[in-house]
């Protein structure tokens, strides 16, 4: 089944915004969890504060541009945030199983967090934030 041009140009502008926005977040938690040596947990608390309201205004303004109605900022501002609480609950498993748990490096978490959890985000907020 062929994507149409519609998805095409939205899962190219999701991997260029949500590609620096993960990186951004992954960097975040780098810095905290491994050379400051903050708690993994708290890195990852650190690193959704600092990225969640830039991914907003991003996606709303540019990786879902003309996808869906835009007639209630409020509605679709409150599901973002469902969407990436979601996310982040999803990257708080990631790191508390194989940081925490498995006593892994503060740095193994960020293999799913980069690789996962931001396919399943474009998935949410395109079915359901931005529809």
């Amino acid at each position: 089944m062929p994507f149409s041009p519609e998805l095409r140009r939205q899962i190219v502008r999701y991997a260029i915004s949500g590609g620096a926005l993960t990186a951004f977040y992954a960097g975040v938690y780098w810095v905290s969890a491994v050379p400051v040596r903050i708690d993994p947990m708290i890195a990852n608390v650190i690193a959704f504060g600092a990225t969640v309201v830039i991914g907003y205004l991003v996606h709303s303004r540019w990786s879902f541009e003309g996808h869906g109605r835009r007639d209630r900022p409020v509605r679709s501002g409150v599901l973002f945030l469902a969407v990436n609480l979601a996310g982040f609950a999803l990257n708080s498993v990631w790191v508390w199983l194989i940081a925490v748990r498995m006593g892994a490096s503060p740095s193994w978490p960020l293999v799913p967090i980069v690789l996962v959890t931001p396919w399943l985000s474009f998935y949410l907020n395109r079915r359901w934030t931005f529809r």
